[in-house]
């Protein structure tokens, strides 16, 4: 029995000791990881707070299943300049994952990072490093994946990385290394990139497998035994000695033929080689995100000029760069008034929206400007713009993923035993959410901002499962608003249908709209059994002029008791949105008030966020809430 005790004893003390050390281990790789960014501080503001677990939420920073290692490091394109600060990163030594590609992070490679036994993959394209490349690659014996391209790399390529057994990719393109290419024995290598470098001699034998596309740019490469074989002419001469009827020969006739054909498919493949890779610049982008296909060789380089980098704002804890979006499989979610939005899944699992603008008529600068503007709106009811892309021929935004889907797909997605009813409750809360961001946006930027776009598409439900709006602010970077597709037609107030000019009162009418939509279940524009086309705003105005109001609303609503009075208020609300005259509607802030006085007890114990938001509106008035529904 003594025994037994002293055993029991035992394992609390071991298992005591073994968590302490590894909360020490763990707490060991947060210091690491903060005096790493203190030495070398990120131009973009990363959410490392030294009072917060290092394995909860901080940017670019994963651990283990038990959360007592760092085993993965993702901070690429987060603005690092500077050199290499030693003894920092090199103390997390179970680190399996470490890219910092797309800095510019300058001086040596950092040799101290052989103590990272367990390093698998390491990132460090796009940098401005230089000197010679590490001499014993031995001391990662797991790495499989090795990028070190687009640096300032010199010297010789060291024949240690031949050690490297679970090498099964290695780029050292767009360095100055030479020398000869050493003969690297590697049975798990698949993508080889040795290009653009002073590299020489001939290339060895265990690497002849590899195109010739992996060594050009190293002018003293032999490559002749890695050309693609190449359609050649006859041998003998084509044109002979004339007979003695000034004919040619049929062998010479023969050879011209044959000569004229090849020329000709060679001019054709050449010509049609050209349009593939005009359409490829062209269409490229789209099309690697519909496929889901990005690769970033092919579409955009992966070293982007300073000033065509993704942009993210501040707060934002993505640890991504364009490089990872265009390699991210990729599915179009919908094409809209301004442009096709894809759900882009990451490589870490991360699941972002992604807007693909179209027909945007500002130059980069009062882009970034708006831009600028609308990322600086924090509100829990306005979806957040997390980050935005300017280049010449792509125009990128990029929004968080609601998996709920928007409003649009919860009212008229397939009906069926798996489709979820929205209650009365949910539709107060999404109607009272949506108009406090929409009432939000209209206060920002001096009260000139605009959303321009309002519709069910555009709302989604936030954790607290009230409204939020996305997409604003796109319409006042665009050429003017493109003509509405389908059903997005039904949310445009009739001034903008002549002005093609967005304004916070047509923001208001297409709120409006949205309610009703709420309210009947019905899309803006809808076909009945017999083809016949519907306008929502029309089609209620005509219901209530026959004083069939209970008609309205959506019969998924009258099984629910109590509410008649609800209902009828909240359709005056939205009848009062939608009237023809701009000035006859109320403000967006009158707006909200309105909605919250229809069932006022559900909003005394709003969030500090919430009150806030409520007093930078105004009270309406009174006149407001007795508009006449025959109006």
């Amino acid at each position: 029995m003594e025994m037994q005790k002293k055993c029991y004893i035992f394992c609390i003390i071991f298992v005591g000791l073994f968590l302490l050390s590894s909360c020490n281990l763990v707490e060991n790789d947060k210091q690491a990881l903060l005096d790493f960014v203190k030495k070398l501080p990120p131009l973009r503001v990363l959410n490392w707070d030294e009072s917060s677990p290092v394995c909860k939420n901080w940017t670019g920073v994963s651990c283990n299943e038990e959360g007592s290692r760092v085993i993965s490091l993702r901070l690429p394109g987060v603005g690092f300049h500077g050199p290499f600060p030693v003894n920092t990163l090199s103390r997390l030594s179970a680190l399996q994952i470490l890219s910092l590609r797309s800095n510019g992070i300058n001086g040596s490679f950092p040799f101290d990072l052989g103590n990272l036994k367990n390093l698998s993959f390491l990132y460090l394209q796009c940098n401005n490093f230089s000197g010679p490349l590490p001499r014993d690659f031995s001391v990662w014996r797991n790495l499989s994946s090795v990028n070190l391209s687009n640096n300032k790399f010199s010297g010789n390529i060291p024949s240690s990385i031949s050690s490297l057994r679970q090498l099964s990719s290695l780029n050292l393109a767009n360095n100055s290394l030479f020398g000869l290419i050493p003969d690297l024995n590697l049975p798990n290598l698949e993508l080889l990139n040795l290009s653009n470098n002073n590299l020489s001699g001939s290339v060895p034998k265990s690497l002849k497998r590899f195109p010739k596309s992996a060594f050009l740019g190293n002018n003293n490469v032999t490559l002749l035994e890695l050309s693609s074989p190449v359609v050649s002419l006859p041998k003998e001469p084509i044109l002979k000695s004339r007979n003695t009827t000034g004919k040619l020969s049929e062998r010479a006739l023969l050879g011209i033929i044959i000569a004229g054909c090849v020329l000709g498919l060679l001019g054709f493949a050449f010509l049609l080689l050209v349009c593939l890779l005009k359409r490829k610049v062209d269409d490229g982008f789209s099309g690697k995100l519909e496929k889901g296909d990005m690769s970033p060789e092919k579409v955009i380089s992966r070293c982007q000029d300073a000033n065509n980098k993704l942009v993210f704002f501040d707060g934002c804890n993505f640890a991504f760069d364009l490089e990872d979006l265009l390699r991210a499989s990729a599915e179009v979610l919908g094409k809209g008034t301004f442009g096709t939005a894809y759900k882009a899944i990451l490589e870490d699992a991360t699941m972002v929206v992604v807007k693909r603008l179209k027909e945007v008529g500002v130059g980069k600068r009062e882009f970034e400007q708006q831009m600028g503007v609308v990322g600086s709106i924090k509100h829990e009811n306005v979806v957040e713009l997390r980050a935005y892309y300017y280049s010449k021929d792509e125009k990128l935004i990029v929004y968080d993923y609601y998996s709920q889907g928007s409003l649009a797909v919860m009212l008229h997605g397939k009906r069926g035993e798996n489709r979820t009813h929205l209650d009365w409750e949910t539709r107060l809360r999404i109607a009272v959410g949506a108009a406090r961001g929409i009432a939000q946006i209209h206060i920002e930027n001096g009260g000139k901002l605009v959303h321009g776009n309002v519709k069910s598409s555009n709302i989604f439900l936030n954790s607290r499962q009230y409204g939020c709006v996305s997409d604003l602010g796109l319409s006042m970077v665009m050429n003017s608003l493109a003509p509405p597709i389908a059903r997005a037609a039904g949310y445009r107030a009739p001034e903008v249908t002549d002005t093609r000019k967005a304004t916070q009162a047509s923001d208001v009418y297409s709120f409006g709209v949205m309610l009703l939509e709420l309210l009947t279940g019905k899309s803006p524009i809808h076909t009945t059994s017999a083809d016949e086309i519907v306008y929502l705003v029309r089609w209620v105005h005509s219901v209530v002029r026959e004083e069939w109001t209970a008609e309205v609303f959506d019969v998924e609503l009258l099984r629910y008791p109590n509410i008649e009075e609800e209902l009828v208020e909240m359709l005056q609300i939205a009848m009062a949105c939608v009237v023809r005259v701009p000035d006859q509607r109320p403000k967006m802030s009158e707006v909200v008030k309105m909605i919250e006085n229809v069932r006022p007890t559900d909003y005394q114990n709003r969030s500090s966020g919430e009150l806030k938001a409520e007093n930078s509106v105004q009270t309406p008035p009174v006149a407001v809430f007795e508009t006449d529904l025959s109006s």
